[in-house]
C-alpha cells in the first residue's frame, strides 16, 4: 500500500546498532541488548557505547561513525538530550530506521516535551530516517527471531511464530496483556510492536505491514489514539480485500456533551460514538478488552466464516445449553429449529425422553456411548439451516475431546468448542495444546459466544462490501451549491441553508423571505393556510432561542402582527444583528420528524447523523452514524438500527411513513457532506419530516455551520 511505509527492514533488518548498550541488567539499555542477543537474532549486532569496548562479548564502538558498516535498523536508550545527536548520526550514514526508546517527549504534556519531539522528528526525517517512537518499548519479530525491546515475557522458552499480529501504542498492555497471554492460551505470535507517541511512524504503519504479512492471519490492536482515519479507512479496505480480520481496543471514551457546537447534531454527536460507527463501518471488529482481542482472534484465523447468524449448540449438560441459549441470544445469535433431514437422524441418537430441539440436550444418557457426542455434533453442523457449531463439553474422556477437536479440523463452518473441564486420563491434553493446534477452544460461555458474534459481525460485513460502491445520485448540482457558499462566512440563514439543500435535491417547504409585513402578508395569502413566520439572520442561527418565531398564523392582521413580534424580538436579542429579513413558510404538519445532520470528526471527518427527532434524540440519543458516502440501501440500513424504527414502519394504527423518500435524503446528504466537506464544518436539518407512504418528505428547518 503506497500509502503506508516500508516496513520489510524495520521488521527483519540484516545488522542492528544499539546506542546505549550496556551489561548492566538494571539498565533499560542492558535488557533490551541481552535480550536481542538471546532471542536469536542471525544479524550482525553493533553495540554502541563511548565508555565500553566490549559488551556481552561483542565489540563496542564509541559512535556510529565508527561502525564497519550501515545497520538496517538503530534502537536508540538514551536521556531525552542525546537523542537528537542520535538520529543526526543514522541520517549521516543513511540508516533507514530507527527505535527511540527514551522518554521525556510529547508524552509529557509539556511545552518543552512537544517541541523537543517535534525536533527529533525534523532531525530524522532531514535525514531520510523512518523513526518508531520515542517513549516506546520496540518491537518483537517471532518470524525471523528479532526482538528490539526490554520485555521480559519473551525471556526462555517460547512458542513458535504463529498467526496473529499485535500493535499496540502501549508497551505493557500490547506486551504483557495481549502477546504474552495469548501465547499462555496457546496462541502464537508474528509481530509484535508498542510504538508509543507515534510521531514519525505511527500504529497505522505496523498495522498495514502485519496486513500485508503472508503469516498473519489476524490483527490486534489497542489505539489510544487513531492517528489518521482516512488512512485507517484505506487500511481497513486492504485488510478486507486479503479477508484479515483487523480486532481493535479503542480507548479513551468522551462524553458527547463536552464539546461544543453551534448546531444541534454537533451537540449531540458523541467522538466514541463516531469511532464506534466507524469502525464498524470499516468492518473493524471493536472489543472492550485485551482477553477479548485474541479469544475473538482465535476462532477468526481458521478463516471459516458463517454464512448467518444461526448456531447450534449441544451437550451433555443441560445447565451449560441453557447458559449459551440466554447468552447467545443476548448477543444477537439465532438458535433456529432444525431441518426435518436433521430431525430425522437425531432420532436414531437421542433417548426417548430427550426432545430434539436447539440447543440440543444430549443427558446423561449418552455418557459412555461411544461417538454419540460427535456424530450427534456432526450432523448438526450439516444441517442447512446452522452457520456455526458450538459444542460444549465438560468433563470428558480424552478419547472424545479428540474426536470434537477432529471435527473442528475438517468442519467447514466455524467450530467454537466451549470446554469446561478437563480430559480424563490424558493430562498432556488441555485447552491450550488444542489452540496450539488449531482450534478455537474456550472455557467459559461468554467469551466463547462473543467471539463466535464477532465472527458473524466480520462475515455480514465481507457480504455486504461485495456490493457496488456508492453511486452518486441524479439530480445533484454541486456547482450551483458552491456558488451559494462562495464568500459566505459563519452560520447561513436558515433560507440560505434550505436553497444549498434544494441544489441536492432535497425537497424544502414552499417559503418567501419577506422584508416587510406588508410582504409577508401577500406571501401568507399565495401559500394559504397558516403559516410560520421565524426570522433570518446568520447572527440568531437558534430561533427559538432569540423567541423570534411564531407558528400556525392564520389571516392578514395576525400576519402583520406576528412579523412585527417577530423582529422586535430578534433586536431585542441581538441589537447589532445582520437581518436578512422573515421567512414567511407553509406549516407542515403529519408525519414524523427526524433529524438529519452533518458534522466534522477531527479523526473522521465528514460524519452523517441521523435520528428521530424529539424525546428520540434529546432523552433517549437514538441516533445513528455513517462515514459517506452512503447508497440507497446502506441508508435504508441506518434507519433500521434505530431502536424507534418500528414508528416509521406504523405503530398502534399509525400509517407507514414514506421510509424510501427519507432513505433517498439521507444518500443525498451523504453526497453533499463529501462534496462540500473543505466548506460546511456543521449541518442541522432539525425537522426534518417524513410524511405517509407516498408523499415524500419536507426540510422544515435547516442550519448550515461554514469553517
Amino acid at each position: 500500500m503506497a500509502e503506508f511505509a516500508d516496513l520489510g527492514r524495520f521488521f527483519a533488518p540484516r545488522r542492528v546498532a544499539f546506542v546505549g548498550a550496556t551489561e548492566d541488567l538494571a539498565k533499560f539499555g542492558g535488557r533490551c541488548m541481552r535480550l536481542l542477543i538471546d532471542f536469536g537474532f542471525p544479524g550482525e549486532i553493533y553495540p554502541v557505547n563511548p565508555k565500553r569496548s566490549e559488551i556481552f562479548g561483542r565489540k563496542c564502538y564509541p559512535s556510529l561513525a565508527d561502525l564497519p558498516e550501515t545497520p538496517d535498523h538503530v534502537g536508540i536508550v538514551l536521556p531525552a538530550a542525546g537523542v537528537a545527536a542520535a538520529l543526526e548520526g543514522c541520517g549521516k550514514l543513511g540508516v533507514p530506521f530507527a527505535t527511540v526508546f527514551s522518554a521525556g517527549f510529547g508524552e509529557t504534556g509539556s511545552e518543552e516535551g512537544r517541541a523537543q519531539q517535534q525536533r527529533i522528528v525534523g532531525i530524522a526525517r532531514a535525514g531520510g530516517v523512518r523513526m518508531m517512537g520515542p517513549n516506546c518499548n520496540g518491537l518483537v519479530n517471532f518470524v525471523d527471531a528479532f526482538a528490539l525491546t526490554s520485555t521480559a515475557t519473551i525471556k526462555g522458552a517460547r512458542r513458535p511464530a504463529g498467526d496473529i499480529g499485535v500493535a499496540s501504542q502501549s508497551g505493557g498492555a500490547g506486551q504483557v496483556n495481549v502477546m504474552w497471554r495469548a501465547q499462555q492460551a496457546g496462541l502464537g505470535i508474528t509481530y509484535q510492536v508498542s510504538c508509543g507517541n507515534d510521531a514519525d511512524l505511527n500504529l497505522l504503519d505496523y498495522m498495514a505491514f502485519m496486513v500485508e504479512s503472508e503469516r498473519t492471519k489476524v490483527v490486534l490492536a489497542i489505539a489510544e489514539r487513531i492517528p489518521d482515519g482516512a488512512r485507517l479507512r484505506t487500511l481497513a479496505h486492504r485488510a478486507a480485500e486479503l479477508d484479515k480480520p483487523i480486532v481493535m481496543i479503542k480507548v479513551g471514551r468522551t462524553d458527547a456533551g463536552s464539546r461544543a457546537a453551534a448546531s444541534h447534531t454537533g451537540a449531540v454527536t458523541g467522538a466514541d460514538d463516531v469511532c464506534d460507527a466507524a469502525l464498524r463501518q470499516m468492518g473493524i471488529l471493536r472489543v472492550e478488552d485485551t482477553s477479548e482481542l485474541y479469544e475473538t482472534a482465535m476462532l477468526l484465523r481458521r478463516g471459516r466464516r458463517p454464512a448467518g447468524r444461526r448456531a447450534a449448540a449441544t451437550s451433555i449438560s443441560g445447565g451449560n445449553l441453557v447458559m449459551v441459549a440466554d447468552l447467545g441470544a443476548s448477543l444477537g445469535i439465532e438458535f433456529p429449529e432444525y431441518a426435518e433431514a436433521t430431525l430425522k437422524k437425531l432420532g436414531e441418537y437421542l433417548p426417548g425422553f430427550s426432545k430434539a430441539s436447539n440447543p440440543t440436550d444430549l443427558t446423561a444418557a449418552a455418557i459412555g456411548q461411544k461417538d454419540t457426542y460427535t456424530s450427534v455434533a456432526r450432523i448438526l453442523a450439516e444441517d442447512p439451516g446452522v452457520d456455526a457449531l458450538i459444542p460444549v463439553v465438560t468433563m470428558a474422556a480424552a478419547e472424545e475431546i479428540r474426536s470434537i477437536a477432529a471435527l473442528s479440523a475438517d468442519c467447514a463452518k466455524p467450530v467454537a468448542i466451549l470446554w469446561t473441564g478437563n480430559a480424563i486420563g490424558d493430562s498432556a491434553l488441555t485447552h491450550e495444546s488444542l489452540v496450539a493446534e488449531g482450534h478455537a477452544v474456550y472455557r467459559d460461555a461468554l467469551p466463547c459466544l462473543k467471539a463466535l458474534r464477532a465472527a458473524m459481525r466480520y462475515a455480514e460485513f465481507r457480504r455486504h462490501r461485495a456490493r457496488p460502491a456508492p453511486a452518486r445520485p441524479s439530480g445533484i448540482d454541486a456547482d450551483a451549491a458552491k456558488i451559494i457558499l462562495s464568500g459566505a462566512k459563519g452560520t447561513l440563514s436558515e433560507h440560505r441553508s434550505k436553497a444549498l439543500l434544494a441544489c441536492y435535491g432535497l425537497p424544502c417547504t414552499r417559503e418567501h423571505l419577506a422584508r416587510d409585513d406588508e410582504a409577508a402578508v401577500r406571501v401568507a395569502r399565495e401559500t394559504g393556510g397558516p403559516v410560520a413566520l421565524k426570522i433570518q439572520s446568520p447572527d440568531i442561527p437558534h430561533k427559538t432561542e432569540a423567541k423570534a418565531i411564531r407558528l400556525g398564523i392564520l389571516g392578514d392582521e395576525a400576519v402583520r402582527r406576528a412579523f412585527r413580534e417577530v423582529m422586535d424580538a430578534a433586536l431585542a436579542y441581538s441589537p447589532g444583528a445582520a437581518i436578512e429579513g422573515v421567512l414567511v413558510q407553509e406549516m407542515v404538519e403529519g408525519g414524523h420528524e427526524v433529524l438529519l445532520g452533518v458534522s466534522r470528526d477531527p479523526t473522521f471527518g465528514p460524519v452523517l447523523t441521523v435520528g428521530l427527532g424529539g424525546v428520540y434524540v434529546e432523552v433517549l440519543k437514538d441516533l445513528v452514524f455513517r462515514l459517506p458516502p452512503l447508497s440507497a440501501q446502506e441508508s435504508l440500513e441506518a434507519l433500521r438500527e434505530l431502536r424507534a424504527y418500528p414508528l416509521l414502519q406504523g405503530f398502534r394504527g399509525r400509517p407507514r411513513v414514506d421510509i424510501g423518500a427519507l432513505a433517498g435524503c439521507i444518500e443525498r446528504i451523504s453526497w453533499l457532506a463529501v462534496d462540500l466537506q473543505d466548506c460546511v464544518a456543521e449541518l442541522d436539518i432539525n425537522p426534518l419530516r417524513v410524511l405517509a407512504e407516498g408523499r415524500g418528505v419536507r426540510v422544515v428547518d435547516a442550519l448550515v455551520v461554514l469553517k
